[in-house]
């Protein structure tokens, strides 16, 4: 599979370059900071990048018509637009995370959120490294959209912190936690080759990491 990366020379950029590569995939774009190499057409665009990339990474997706898949946070409700109109020309897989082991968590904090009655307090809680700009993570908003109600985050940025997300169900008699810890970024990364493979079979839409792991 070949391979172009939006944000190559950031954290993720690097995690998700090196992880292709040992699974015998070749890098033939980058782009980052407005330094663009290109030696032949991709067969999937990846973008983890900022906000402010979107309308490059739309123009290139648009020019060279190749699937993409989108792990960029911290997008407006806009851009989010823009990306789903993306959507109708390739196929595009858009998340704000990329590990099964969040997915699982989903999973887990729907069905409490189902099963217990309306007595239980909900409160939310994320860490990630001290560069991540955007509060609260992508992941924890994702969480949030499982309640009906506004669900109160709280947000630390420490050290190296891959990504920590802890739902926190209480009532006046007990406490039930759902948490999941990222020990590193490759575990991110290794969601995104799975999406490359998935996206790079399917017509234009839009999709997942949920879609990539169980289906659409």
């Amino acid at each position: 599979m070949k391979y172009g990366i939006i944000g190559i020379k950031g954290r993720m950029g690097q995690e998700i370059d090196s992880l292709f590569t040992e699974n015998g995939h070749q890098l033939v774009f980058s782009y980052d900071l407005d330094v663009e190499n290109k030696t032949e057409q991709p067969d999937v665009l990846i973008d983890f990048s900022l906000p402010d990339a979107l309308e490059d990474t739309l123009d290139f997706a648009k020019d060279m018509e190749v699937p993409t898949v989108i792990g960029t946070t911290g997008y407006s409700e806009d851009q989010i637009d823009k990306i789903k109109n993306l959507s109708e020309i390739v196929p595009v897989v858009q998340a704000y995370n990329f590990s099964i082991g969040i997915q699982m968590l989903l999973k887990m904090t729907d069905f409490l959120n189902t099963n217990l009655s309306d007595d239980w307090d909900v409160e939310i809680s994320e860490t990630h490294h001290r560069f991540k700009k955007d509060r609260p993570s992508g992941t924890a908003l994702t969480i949030a959209d499982i309640f009906d109600e506004d669900i109160h985050t709280s947000s630390k940025r420490l050290g190296n912190v891959a990504g920590d997300h802890t739902v926190d169900f209480g009532n006046l008699s007990e406490i039930i936690s759902v948490s999941h810890r990222a020990l590193s970024r490759r575990t991110f990364a290794e969601g995104v080759l799975k999406s490359a493979h998935f996206i790079t079979k399917k017509d234009s839409g839009f999709y997942s990491f949920k879609d990539v792991l169980f289906g659409k």
